[in-house]
């Protein structure tokens, strides 16, 4: 029979680690929701302990998120157990997910700390979090370094002291397929105990082995897999959710496992965590990637026309991308638009629909065609904005390889506009000076990345950039036919998120 596999979500957590990717109490909300679409067993809402900010977005999780597991992360002393269960106390299904160091290197270097004394401090904190909540997750930090016999007796005696989760991590990423599998196999093996609780993984990318580490680990007994939509997370990332669940559903009869996803909403949800953490997908990213599904070889479109299955062994529309045939222009009215929104999923409010009518034939007018990625890219942004201080109106420039460059911006606020020029060491920079002048404030640029959303001349160029402000890094987004114009819209947008205290 198929086992099921639990997909525990640390998106909000393990992924939220990436910096630049900082998001608010809004933002993680509307990511629980759509991860609770999307099927997920346990969401990981974050680390309480860390800031009043995150203890307040894991509380707002746990009232308002029905369905999954919400799990609040604490480390192995009373104070974080104490914010951990006040974060996720009303939770319909509340966990709190205790961890500590246990290979001897982060005994030594980390904690100072022997073996005995670590474990009795494991102990005492899962004992702690029991007299709060039934269901406790422990995990053993760099659990893939450990000593094997040592990491039996931790797992025992915190099994005995009451975790009904079990966690194996390869914290940093140093395990490789064969071994990691063969740790998961002889822990069943040798700790008795595992039977009666849920044996879990949480695997890291360093060496791009997650997810086959996490499938070895399920071959060989893994109960729950620890991952993040588009495998974001600390330095290289994690375990890509949509990969492993796609693979135990497209390869089902070899691993015998499966997992209660709904697929069809992974493309959205990719989408979603893309956009609110600014973090892009690869292209040829597996599953969610925009050449996911592409065929640009002869042969591929000759096969595909006459049978999808000689060159998909999956459907893009099983992970929710949909293709479709209506070219939409600038000619195309109010009627057209809603319908092919509909088309993809999107039923807007009357309000948000005209933000979105009103930048789509601001860019129709200079595109010839407006394609689904076009007009997804134009949705979402809409959508995920913060409130404006200030609005983009215009900008004009003059630049050349002789000369200085010289950018006029045009900005509006409160319905009044305030132009003003600047020069720089390229356009890019004169806009940005531009709008510093106007706005009051300095930025220093951090990261800066730019891509078409489809292919051709005329295509959307969109930008994300990373700025910090005032010591604090805060990210923006633009799109415009003019990549210009898409830069200055995502520089004047991480200057709203500073004004809006998005941080």
């Amino acid at each position: 029979m198929s086992r099921k596999i639990h997909i525990f979500d640390t998106t909000l957590r393990d992924g939220e680690q990436v910096p630049g990717a900082k998001l608010n109490k809004r933002q993680k909300i509307e990511i629980a929701e759509q991860l609770a679409l999307l099927g997920v067993d346990v969401i990981e809402a974050g680390f309480p302990c860390s800031s009043p900010e995150d203890l307040q977005s894991v509380k707002a999780i746990a009232e308002q998120i029905k369905g999954p597991v919400i799990a609040g992360l604490a480390r192995a002393v009373q104070a974080d157990i104490d914010i951990a269960w006040e974060a996720v106390q009303k939770a319909e299904r509340p966990r709190i997910h205790v961890f500590l160091g246990s290979s001897d290197i982060h005994l030594q270097s980390k904690l100072r700390r022997g073996r005995d004394n670590a474990l009795n401090m494991a102990v005492e904190a899962v004992r702690y979090a029991k007299k709060y909540c039934h269901d406790v997750e422990y995990s053993t930090e760099d659990g893939s370094r450990t000593d094997f016999d040592y990491l039996c007796r931790v797992i025992d005696a915190t099994i005995n002291a009451g975790a009904t989760v079990i966690n194996v991590p390869d914290t940093v990423g140093y395990a490789i397929p064969d071994e990691y599998g063969e740790l998961i196999r002889k822990l069943r093996e040798k700790v008795t105990a595992l039977d009666k609780v849920i044996l879990s993984v949480h695997c890291h990318n360093d060496l791009g082995l997650a997810v086959a580490n996490s499938l070895a680990a399920i071959r060989n007994g893994a109960d729950q897999v620890e991952c993040t939509v588009n495998g974001v997370g600390e330095r290289a990332g994690n375990a890509s959710l949509e990969e492993i669940v796609m693979i135990l559903k497209t390869r089902q009869a070899s691993y015998q496992a499966h997992t209660d996803i709904r697929t069809k909403e992974i493309y959205r949800t990719s989408r979603m965590v893309s956009r609110l953490m600014n973090i892009p997908v690869q292209p040829n990213k597996a599953i969610i990637g925009s050449n996911a599904f592409a065929h640009s070889s002869g042969i591929h479109q000759d096969g595909i026309l006459k049978d999808r299955s000689t060159y998909e062994i999956m459907k893009p529309e099983d992970v929710g991308i949909r293709q479709h045939k209506i070219v939409l222009t600038a000619r195309s009215g109010r009627a057209a638009l809603k319908h092919r929104l509909a088309e993809m999923g999107y039923e807007l409010e009357p309000e948000k629909f005209e933000r979105v009518y009103k930048r789509f034939l601001n860019v129709a007018d200079r595109k010839k065609e407006i394609t689904s990625q076009d007009l997804n890219s134009i949705v979402e942004i809409e959508l995920t904005k913060v409130p404006e201080t200030f609005t983009f109106h215009s900008l004009q420039i003059m630049s050349g390889n002789t000369m200085i460059p010289l950018a006029s911006v045009t900005l509006i606020k409160e319905g009044q506009m305030f132009t003003d020029a600047a020069t720089g060491n390229g356009p890019v920079n004169a806009v940005f000076n531009g709008i510093e002048r106007i706005v009051g404030q300095q930025g220093e640029l951090r990261d800066y990345d730019l891509k078409a959303v489809t292919m051709g001349k005329d295509a959307l160029g969109e930008a994300m950039v990373r700025v910090e402000i005032q010591g604090t890094v805060y990210s923006g987004i633009g799109t415009s036919p003019d990549v210009i114009e898409a830069t200055a819209r995502a520089y004047l947008n991480a200057f709203n998120r500073f004004f809006a205290g998005a941080h």
